[in-house]
């Protein structure tokens, strides 16, 4: 006979808690960052008749990812949401879709305890009400002092490198510098100051969703010694067990920088 669903969601309530009290809380990540992968999927999946209920499907799951993260006391949380290689790769109704749900999310978080949300990406090529509602998102939130919600949107951790070093260039060349005195005066500090999260600390942990195991072109300088999570789980089935399972191996893990 199988299990009534108030038998099953009773035995999941007590293994969840099991995987809280088990945690090491000396050893918690800082900062996780989460690549939601398997939206559009799920919408097939389920014979739904746009991907558009996927991606808000995900949306709202990222909002209760934050909150498993905050409840954690993380303090900061990047969320990869719309790459600069979407914005080329993407139907047009699609891409329209998303980039609504986008909007929609930043409002909703900038409204949500006490979250400090902010918009790392390139605006080039961004629609401008979405630029809009990213901007108000983070200047509604500049003075708060909670979670830190990195909102990835037009984002490539090739592109973030490159308008870096442009952004390094430009600078000592409006100071009077040459080519000759930058060169050696390019670090792996500078170069990480200028990035789209310049003076943050980099990802401890990088979780993706939906069983692929690729960065895709996420956070490639910041997660050079970051450590990587992957759950089979389609972005929206993702479950807070999920969540907790990733962050018991993290704590478990013996981290080696550079072999």
């Amino acid at each position: 006979m199988s299990r009534s669903p108030l038998g099953r969601g009773l035995l999941y309530g007590l293994y969840q808690k099991r995987l809280r009290r088990s945690l090491n809380a000396d050893a918690m990540p800082c900062h996780v960052a989460m690549i939601i992968d398997g939206n559009r999927r799920w919408a097939r999946q389920l014979g739904l008749e746009s991907a558009a209920h996927g991606h808000r499907a995900g949306a709202a799951k990222m909002r209760e990812f934050l909150t498993w993260c905050d409840d954690l006391g993380i303090q900061v949380v990047t969320l990869y949401l719309l790459s600069s290689d979407n914005l080329q790769n993407r139907e047009s109704d699609e891409l329209s879709d998303l980039i609504e749900i986008i909007a929609e999310l930043a409002e909703d978080l900038s409204h949500f305890r006490d979250w400090r949300v902010q918009h790392v990406g390139s605006a080039v090529g961004l629609p401008e009400p979405l630029v809009a509602a990213l901007t108000a998102a983070q200047a509604r939130t500049a003075v708060k002092k909670g979670l830190h919600v990195n909102l990835a949107v037009g984002y490539g951790g090739r592109k973030e490198i490159t308008d870096a070093m442009r952004s390094i260039v430009a600078a000592h060349i409006a100071a009077g510098g040459s080519i000759e005195t930058l060169a050696e005066l390019l670090t792996p500090d500078l170069i990480g100051k200028n990035l789209y999260t310049g003076g943050q600390a980099d990802p401890d942990l990088v979780i993706r969703t939906s069983g692929e195991q690729r960065l895709s072109d996420f956070m490639l300088w910041q997660s050079a010694h970051s450590e990587f999570y992957f759950v089979e789980a389609l972005g929206p089935d993702l479950r807070e067990v999920d969540f907790l399972r990733a962050i018991r191996d993290y704590t478990t893990r013996q981290r080696r920088y550079g072999g």
